[in-house]
């Protein structure tokens, strides 16, 4: 199963950065774990409430923005929508004019909550699939495509990947923004104070190795539902691109909007959030 749109990322691993001075333990690297079979399902009555009709706060400050400006769409253009969640996109492309707008998932409570926000006409579909299978959705009928935040929720990369390239006309386009698997790893990335240099930092334990790492969606609850993270490299990443026959023509690296309140260690923490990027936003055209 696919998990749907992302979710946890803005949850435990984007929360504010620790106050100096602080000491971090380093961990072992995760152990990969077995996916859970359901998808997003369970925890999709919690996602839907903190994405909204509109996006949450990262959606509609960074990510949103930067899928539009990236996707272009044109009036009377056909945009499929994979990994679509409970329709975040759908929203900010009501007034562009499309002439068909599909959003598939394989969360069957997120495509209802897609349904319910956003309704269904000739205009605009919905449709449970798993992203990572080959299915009639996938025709080459499509101008344009998008997966917002899905990457490092899908377990099956070259499938899905394959798939979202054969959805699209030869000449196509697709926008994929995802964590920044450089400097955003659940439990391998950290945020450090360097009290000599008076400086915020990234710190990263793990990089090169693909891993599973299961996330707790609610840490705040002695029981907490689970979701994985896959984590790659970006040569991983961008290899199973080209393999699909997607090439990759623009790259944006996006940054929080965020910013601590003003105090001693504001001008060390906003210059970390510019210089350390959360979001990483990827254009590509079918090539075959």
């Amino acid at each position: 199963m696919i998990y749907g749109l992302a979710r946890h990322a803005f949850a435990p691993l984007n929360g504010a950065m620790p106050r100096p001075p602080r000491r971090h333990s380093h961990r072992p690297a995760e152990r990969p774990t077995k996916p859970p079979r359901q998808g997003w399902d369970p925890v999709a009555a919690w996602y839907d409430k903190l994405v909204g009709d509109a996006g949450s706060d990262y959606h509609q400050n960074v990510i949103i923005p930067a899928c539009l400006k990236m996707l272009d769409a044109q009036a009377g253009e056909s945009v499929i929508d994979i990994c679509c969640g409970q329709g975040v996109l759908a929203h900010a492309l009501r007034d562009a004019k499309l002439k068909r707008y599909l959003g598939i998932d394989a969360s069957p409570r997120l495509i209802d909550a897609a349904r319910q926000r956003h309704g269904q006409n000739d205009q605009i579909r919905w449709l449970v699939a798993d992203a990572c299978q080959s299915g009639s959705w996938a025709d080459g009928s499509h101008d344009a495509a998008a997966c917002i935040m899905a990457v490092h929720d899908v377990e099956d990369l070259t499938g899905l990947f394959r798939n979202l390239a054969h959805s699209l006309r030869i000449g196509g386009r697709a926008i994929i923004i995802q964590m920044h698997p450089c400097f955003r790893i659940p439990r391998q990335s950290h945020w450090g104070w360097d009290a000599d240099q008076k400086i915020q930092y990234r710190r990263l334990d793990a990089y090169s190795t693909a891993q599973n790492i299961e996330v707790v969606t609610h840490p705040s609850q002695s029981q907490g539902q689970h979701t994985h993270f896959f984590h790659r490299p970006l040569s991983q990443l961008l290899t199973s691109m080209g393999q699909a026959g997607l090439a990759c023509v623009a790259c944006e690296e996006l940054h929080s909007h965020r910013r601590s309140q003003v105090g001693p260690f504001s001008k060390a923490e906003h210059r970390a959030a510019a210089e350390f990027p959360l979001f990483l936003a990827i254009k590509t055209i079918r090539q075959i």
